[in-house]
């Protein structure tokens, strides 16, 4: 079954846009990436999907109708650029962009209109997996875990380093996932005050030195001490993380040092707690070698860096899974993950 994949993450750096053929067998899933692809953002699409709460419900569901032209937009490049026709897919699965996400007060929005992508290209769409389960108690997130299940399940651990670190495992025969803390969110936005998108391979956060007051400030923030299920959103960097940072009176390099080093222990801590064995680390933290290197030497974990494919478009591949198996009627969302009371089929359908 071919299916694309849309997934635009926190880091803001792009879209990626993956087609993918799933079989199953015996109940066995299996998959092969045919094209990828990352389609960057404008500078002006960058800031038009930072969250910003003060627009109004005309701005907000005209930034939604834009944005959902433009997926069509650059979808259509895409299959022109490798010259494969709509027709053969049987469906499109969009996890569109996360805007709003507060599931303690039962809200999350991803932008994105799905109608939009139907209208334009006539074959099934799958889109809004998540407000659903925020609707039956659950965090809507994190999603991927039922991939790293189904399609990953020879990794002991899967850690995805994007605009937030999100782990998966499993735990007592059944999947653990929650979010861990901010990446790329954090060290993107610092590395923009140097006049760069990222810190590559974390060159600039080694130039610095650790500041253990602004560590320690990181560190005792009290979601971190919160059992799972729970994840985060660009709410509570805006509200927590940066305030911390802005106040601390450092230097630029100090503080892609010290929050470096606040990911790496607080992702330690995580595998070191729970025993992990090996973890599969995927997302453009990947290619964040000093981040890497911290991490190897805080853990007896084997770490694991897959494939340039696999580690760049990891989610939208599993996005693309959750639309066919939601087309299927099966379950795409783990309840034990989310805190949702059952696993479920989540997502909206336009066909």
């Amino acid at each position: 079954m071919k299916a694309i994949g849309l997934m635009s993450g926190t880091s803001l750096d792009g879209l990626d846009i993956c087609l993918c053929d799933f079989t199953e067998k015996d109940g066995i899933w299996a998959f092969s990436i045919l094209k990828a692809e990352t389609i960057p953002y404008n500078p002006q699409w960058q800031e038009r999907l930072t969250y910003n709460g003060s627009l109004s419900a005309n701005e907000l569901l005209a930034l939604d109708h834009d944005y959902g032209i433009l997926l069509g937009n650059m979808l259509q490049g895409f299959l022109q650029k490798n010259n494969i026709d709509a027709k053969s897919l049987s469906l499109i699965s969009s996890h569109g962009h996360t805007y709003y996400h507060r599931p303690e007060q039962g809200f999350t929005f991803q932008l994105g209109n799905g109608p939009e992508l139907f209208s334009k290209f006539q074959i099934p769409v799958v889109c809004d997996f998540r407000r659903q389960d925020v609707a039956m108690g659950g965090q809507g997130a994190p999603l991927v875990p039922i991939g790293d299940q189904l399609l990953f399940h020879k990794n002991a651990a899967c850690l995805n380093f994007g605009g937030f670190a999100n782990i998966s495992f499993a735990e007592n025969e059944s999947r653990t996932a929650f979010d861990i803390c901010p990446v790329n969110f954090v060290l993107n936005d610092l590395a923009k005050e140097l006049g760069y998108d990222y810190d590559y391979q974390g060159l600039l956060a080694s130039k610095g030195k650790v500041d253990m007051e602004l560590l320690k400030k990181l560190n005792d923030l009290p979601f971190y001490k919160m059992k799972h299920p729970k994840s985060l959103g660009a709410e509570w960097v805006n509200e927590n993380v940066f305030p911390l940072i802005e106040n601390s009176g450092l230097g630029i390099f100090e503080k892609l040092r010290t929050m470096t080093e606040h990911v790496a222990i607080q992702v330690t801590d995580i595998l070191n707690r729970y025993q992990i064995k090996n973890c599969m680390i995927t997302g453009g933290g990947a290619y964040n070698a000093h981040l890497i290197q911290l991490i190897r030497s805080k853990t007896n974990c084997l770490i694991h860096i897959p494939e340039k494919e696999i580690v760049e478009y990891k989610e939208a591949v599993i996005f693309a899974f959750m639309g066919v198996l939601r087309w299927q009627k099966k379950n795409n969302v783990i309840g034990t993950v989310t805190g949702a009371p059952h696993s479920h089929s989540s997502g909206i359908i336009y066909s």
